[in-house]
């Protein structure tokens, strides 16, 4: 398998998840680098609690001067992984060190057959869309999700849905997500919407636990734009950006959304499709009630009976 390319590598950026780290996975890249002579990086506030060899950072050299950017850790490292490497070329191998890791390529073992497999090529480069966004004069870009969350004792989400600059639908719940196709098997899938291809170029708009007459989701061209607004008998709602808060909007305000297709690239090494993942990580053949096999027809046995032949009045005496 080809497709695969990375500029001539200079150097490799190392992004590691806040609490759990794997000795095994940082000396693996370590040993690749140097045998390469590529220099690692990393975030310094991140680094500083190992004793490597990776040259510590800010986040903002990180995704400007890398050429690879390693994710170690679970989706969440793997999100903040392709936030740092936005707008720029570096794509992101996301190495899974937790227990679902659902965007992530590999698990710690495989790390070693990934870096061989991008030093010969055989891998490719999936784009992922982001959703970018104001929020009180504050720019936000999400990869999984941009939701208006009910705040406990402050009323439901009540929320208009413009499309394209057009009203379209209204929702009232526990909150309305706006979904990338990475984020469908997040917060989206847990709120009942569909999973959709991250080859696909739209968003999905998702109502949580909703109460309104029209409760079904909305898919939405990448070419369009996405306009929530917050109506007057809506609560006071935090606004989470990938899971987290932030921010809060309350009625009569107004946040516009705009998809933003290929912001970030991730290695893929084709051993996995999307849906082989999807089918075994979110365990859909568990959740199937239709037995593996068709149930056979059942048939109806009955012995047969010996016919008894018919006998006159018994004589008496």
């Amino acid at each position: 398998m080809g497709g695969g390319s990375v500029q001539v590598m200079h150097s490799v950026g190392l992004v590691l998840h806040p609490d759990r780290d794997s000795a095994a996975a940082v000396n693996a890249l370590l040993d690749w680098a140097t045998r390469r002579q590529i220099a690692v990086l990393g975030i310094e506030a991140e680094i500083g609690r190992l004793n490597c060899a990776a040259a510590p950072v800010t986040e903002e050299e990180l995704g400007r001067r890398c050429d690879l950017v390693v994710s170690l850790g679970g989706d969440g490292t793997m999100l903040r992984a392709m936030r740092l490497a936005d707008r720029q070329r570096a794509p992101v191998l996301g190495v899974n060190l937790g227990k679902l890791g659902f965007l992530a390529e590999v698990d710690v073992p495989g790390l070693p057959g990934a870096l061989s497999a991008i030093d010969s090529e055989q891998f490719t480069i999936e784009p992922r869309l982001a959703i970018d966004g104001m929020l009180g004069g504050q720019a936000i870009t999400a990869f999984n999700d941009v939701a208006t969350v009910r705040v406990p004792g402050q009323g439901a989400a009540i929320v208009a849905v413009h499309a394209d600059g057009q009203p379209f639908v209204s929702y009232a719940g526990d909150a309305v997500v706006v979904a990338t196709p990475t984020g469908s098997t997040a917060y989206s899938f847990s709120a009942g919407g569909p999973i959709i291809s991250p080859t696909v170029e739209a968003v999905l708009v998702t109502p949580a636990a909703p109460h309104s007459a029209y409760n079904r989701g909305v898919v939405i061209s990448a070419g369009e734009s996405v306009m929530l607004e917050i109506l007057p008998a809506s609560g006071r709602l935090a606004v989470e950006v990938d899971g987290l808060v932030a921010g809060y909007t309350s009625p009569g305000e107004r946040i516009s959304l705009r998809p933003r297709p290929a912001a970030a690239r991730v290695v893929r090494l084709g051993r996995a499709t999307f849906y082989q993942r999807a089918r075994r990580k979110l365990r859909l053949t568990d959740s199937a009630e239709i037995p593996a096999e068709p149930a056979r027809p059942r048939v109806q046995v009955t012995a047969a009976r010996t016919p008894v032949p018919e006998q006159g009045p018994r004589p008496a005496g």
